[in-house]
């Protein structure tokens, strides 16, 4: 296919697609999804190789939010079910993150509910990092703790913070149906604010709440505008008690096609696998490595994920090899200079077919049979007595 000859050359020399471009890999058949995958996978492997880096989820807060935010099981006036506990002590964290690191996981993942952190809470998630940073050498930090006030990033940065995560979701024109208690320039101004910190951007998407191929375009165009290092694709796990429980939308197929956009769009930045995967992708996830070079390890937020020990098989069953804990996960030029995923347009980690032509919206995907055998509430790992999945 021309298209995928010119997205393969495009991704090569960190040339944004147009979103023309972008809309036509959304809208291929079913009988072109291995030529998309192999596109894509030249891209990934141009930049990355067949490294897949692993990342480890410590949820210190579950639960208790005062947003709105319909996708989540932790929003305000849930009714999932979900484990709910305030902070982790620090040794309690860094005891859950161990769990991570023993499995190979290279970075940890800091998550806290709620709008944004205080000052207060700043102070106790700096002491959390240090206590994970002295036991474990080398071992990336990333923070997810919401909407940041002004210093607040440079904070986390001072206190060995390496990245904070903080993500869209969805397009900028279809956010206010999704949360109503704070708005899509909140979330740009926090990783605006990251950046400008010298922490490394993460932020990525949401798939499967019933957006618009042109609402995944765009919202991956702005990330590409903000420049993070690393794009979490989240696949939606419609959780029981949420607004958006019956959203049903995703195939594997759906799934495959909107990860190879995502690589053609931002070629050499950390493409990560978030929430989702195995209830979405099933099956289908060792050839979504050949897309995405980094996964989460083990379980979610407040979700459980496949087993730790089945992840390691199946990134080498399919030809991958973990990365390991001294290597530099992004190119050379985004690691040393802090490059963009493409050309710098902007000053500045996380837990959806048809033959439309090129520009329009192709018609939407029959909705994917529901499986809520695969989701399953967590009651192990943090916040528990029991030990984690790892």
């Amino acid at each position: 296919m021309d298209l995928l000859n010119t997205l393969v050359d495009k991704g090569l020399r960190r040339e944004l697609p147009t979103r023309e471009e972008a809309l036509a890999v959304l809208a291929t058949s079913d009988d072109d999804l291995l030529d998309v995958v192999a596109a894509a996978g030249k891209v990934r492997r141009h930049w990355f190789g067949r490294r897949v880096k692993l990342n480890y989820l410590v949820n210190l807060k579950s639960g208790l939010c005062p947003e709105d935010c319909s996708y989540c099981s932790q929003r305000l006036g849930s009714s999932t079910g979900i484990l709910k506990y305030t902070w982790l002590k620090p040794d309690e964290a860094s005891q859950a993150a161990a769990a991570g690191l023993a499995g190979g996981a290279k970075r940890v993942c800091l998550v806290a509910s709620g709008r944004g952190p205080t000052d207060r809470d700043v102070d106790r998630v700096a002491g959390t990092i240090k206590a994970i940073k002295e036991q474990n050498e080398g071992v990336e930090v990333c923070a997810c703790l919401g909407l940041l006030s002004d210093g607040q990033a440079e904070r986390l940065r001072e206190a060995g913070a390496d990245a904070y995560n903080h993500n869209l979701n969805t397009s900028e024109s279809t956010y206010g149906d999704i949360t109503t208690t704070h708005t899509y320039a909140d979330r740009v101004d926090t990783v605006t604010k990251a950046h400008a910190a010298g922490l490394s951007a993460c932020s990525g998407l949401i798939a499967g709440m019933g957006e618009s191929d042109e609402d995944l375009v765009d919202v991956v165009h702005s990330l590409r505008e903000l420049d993070p290092d690393s794009v979490p694709v989240n696949f939606l796990i419609p959780v029981e008690g949420t607004p958006l429980a019956k959203e049903w939308n995703l195939t594997p197929q759906r799934c495959l096609r909107i990860l190879a956009m995502v690589r053609f769009v931002c070629p050499d930045v950390e493409v990560r696998i978030a929430g989702g995967r195995e209830v979405h992708l099933r099956t289908m996830q060792p050839l979504a490595l050949n897309l995405a070079n980094s996964i989460f390890l083990g379980d979610y937020l407040t979700t459980e994920g496949q087993a730790g020990k089945a992840d390691l098989e199946m990134i080498a069953d399919a030809g991958f090899e973990v990365e390991g804990a001294g290597e530099v996960t992004l190119p050379e030029h985004r690691a040393t200079a802090g490059g963009g995923c493409g050309s710098h347009e902007s000053a500045g980690c996380g837990s959806h077919e048809g033959g439309g032509a090129c520009g329009t919206a192709a018609p939407a995907a029959p909705a994917n049979e529901a499986r809520t055998d695969l989701v399953a509430v967590r009651r192990r790992g943090a916040g528990t007595d029991l030990a984690p999945n790892a």
